[in-house]
């Protein structure tokens, strides 16, 4: 039996990398059936063949050259026709480490537009079509300066190297980009998720800012009234913030990383926000 030209050209494009398994987790595809792709047993979805072809640098039809052509492919992509590809090819990344961590989460950060507060939020990772897509609300009421916001946020998460990536666009007619990275549960410890956040404070002059963030898992399903009820700005003592969360920002350290027009880039605790 004939091997088709697919299964001879994913072998070639496996063999210049270190390992077929550091393939599969990159791509975040099961070994046993990458291996029947490679044998010529099956051939991938077409979803799952933009990813492999986007994480080679080909096109997907590519697969389907003559091998020598496609060894000539390979060694010289024209590099730019595949660049938004190859960042969509990183969602979701890890499928199944990303599915231990789906369901509601109360998020927790600190923010250059309520500077000495922090700002609790809440988010959803659900999967779909084989992606992890986000959804974040932020819901903030400060009185005394009569303000109310409500922000919303969608997009990706990827497991990449052991890390938890999750790019966000902003509800509105002039979006921003929100990133944040965290580290994963651990064995003993499947609540929290820490890590960064990073994206432009509405408040301050649209400012970029990083700052530290915390999530804390509620399960894969939650009321999800009790869980907007708690959106908001808090002081750091505030006794509606979990024991874990308090000593996550314990210290009085507040500040945030961002750049100023003025003074260039250092701590400023008198700024931020996606919210």
């Amino acid at each position: 039996m004939r091997t088709s030209p697919f299964a001879v050209n994913l072998r070639h494009a496996c063999s210049t990398r270190r390992s077929v398994s550091e393939i599969c987790r990159e791509l975040g595809i099961n070994r046993q059936q990458f291996n029947r792709y490679v044998s010529g047993e099956a051939v991938p979805s077409a979803h799952n063949l933009a990813r492999i072809a986007a994480f080679f640098g080909v096109r997907p039809a590519d697969f389907s050259l003559d091998p020598l052509l496609f060894e000539q492919h390979l060694a010289s992509p024209s590099g730019s026709v595949f660049e938004s590809d190859a960042l969509r090819a990183c969602f979701p990344g890890n499928l199944q480490a990303l599915r231990r961590h789906l369901g509601y989460y109360q998020t927790y950060h600190v923010s250059l537009s309520w500077p000495g507060r922090i700002v609790c939020s809440c988010a959803r990772l659900d999967e779909a079509d084989g992606l992890v897509r986000v959804k974040s609300i932020e819901r903030i009421q400060d009185r005394p300066h009569e303000i109310r916001q409500f922000s919303k946020y969608a997009g990706l998460a990827a497991w990449l190297r052991n890390r938890i990536f999750v790019v966000e666009r902003s509800a509105g007619d002039e979006p921003m980009i929100a990133e944040t990275i965290l580290t994963p549960f651990e064995t003993h410890q499947r609540v929290y998720l820490k890590g960064m956040t990073m994206g432009v404070s509405w408040r301050k002059e649209h400012l970029p800012y990083a700052s530290r963030v915390i999530w804390r898992y509620l399960g894969p399903d939650t009321d999800r009234r009790a869980l907007l009820s708690r959106c908001g700005v808090l002081l750091p003592n505030s006794r509606h913030l979990p024991p874990m969360v308090r000593e996550f920002f314990d210290g009085g350290d507040l500040a945030t990383l961002t750049i100023s027009p003025r003074a260039g880039v250092g701590p400023d605790s008198d700024a931020r926000s996606r919210g």
